[in-house]
């Protein structure tokens, strides 16, 4: 089962220029028009115009994932790149020393990063990969208007995850709740077989309705889509790791109502807990 090994987080990098090239204006409008949306330029020059590569530079420019030589990169994102159809998985590869099986997930909302934990953890269990970097993007720059984006005031962020078979806190299990089920009763069952040793880490447009007082909890703040409970395990895992045996990551897509936990354990936890990742 894939182990955190390492962890680095951006968040609200430095805006860029918009750029004027009329080519890009037009391929804004071929690719929104004939979808009955228009170009919204006003919005376009008030974007930040952080791209997925200007992510991945930020994520890659210390030694923290430089060093990791990955065998797998997997990208995981809920919303588009500022140019579309980039090949975001072998930029980062080749940022990270070239080599590596890499493929992205997208059009999977807020589940594409749980979608990815079951897809490196079926790698591990072939013997296809010893160290994964699992990278999550979101930049918010878009042609028209997003609901989500521009109503939600998200900014740009992004999350690397190193994941390899070591001692760290190791990803035992993932589990999908169906929109219109809720998902708070199964974040307390988890919590209810250690509640002293397991922290629920929920997002913010997760209904934690029906959890006890009693149960560990870290909320994240709003600003994001699919990265807010990933910042949150990139900036805490380390202390977390000394107080809790267990650590359960709780999220709700807001366009689909499906909710998503992944519960990560340490080794200090009891035996006999199930892969739960298939």
């Amino acid at each position: 089962m894939p182990a955190l090994r390492a962890a680095r987080a951006v968040v609200s990098p430095p805006p860029r220029p918009y750029d004027e090239d009329p080519a890009r204006l037009a391929y804004y409008r071929d690719l929104v028009e004939p979808f009955g949306t228009e170009v919204d330029e006003a919005l376009l020059r008030s974007a930040p115009h952080v791209g997925h590569t200007d992510l991945v530079d930020l994520l890659t420019a210390d030694d923290t994932l430089r060093r990791c030589a990955p065998d797998l990169v997997v990208v995981a994102q809920a919303l588009p790149d500022i140019t579309p159809f980039t090949a975001i998985g072998p930029y980062l590869d080749r940022r990270l020393g070239g080599g590596s099986t890499n493929f992205g997930i997208h059009q999977q909302g807020l589940s594409a990063p749980f979608t990815a934990l079951r897809a490196i953890a079926a790698f591990q269990r072939a013997g296809r990969s010893r160290t994964a970097v699992l990278a999550v993007l979101e930049q918010t720059t878009l042609p028209s208007r997003f609901p989500l984006v521009h109503d939600g005031d998200l900014v740009d962020s992004a999350v690397a995850l190193v994941l390899d078979d070591g001692d760290g806190p190791r990803v035992d299990e993932v589990v999908t709740v169906p929109a219109g089920e809720p998902a708070a009763p199964r974040a307390a069952e988890l919590a209810a077989k250690d509640p002293e040793g397991t922290l629920l880490v929920t997002g913010s447009r997760f209904d934690d309705a029906g959890l006890t007082g009693d149960v560990h909890r870290y909320r994240v703040e709003p600003g994001t889509y699919c990265t807010g409970v990933w910042l949150a395990l990139a900036r805490e895992w380390r202390d977390w790791q000394r107080r809790y045996a267990v650590v359960v990551l709780c999220d709700t897509d807001p366009r689909s109502g499906t909710s998503h936990l992944a519960v990560l354990r340490s080794p200090a936890a009891g035996e006999g807990a199930g892969d739960g990742l298939g």
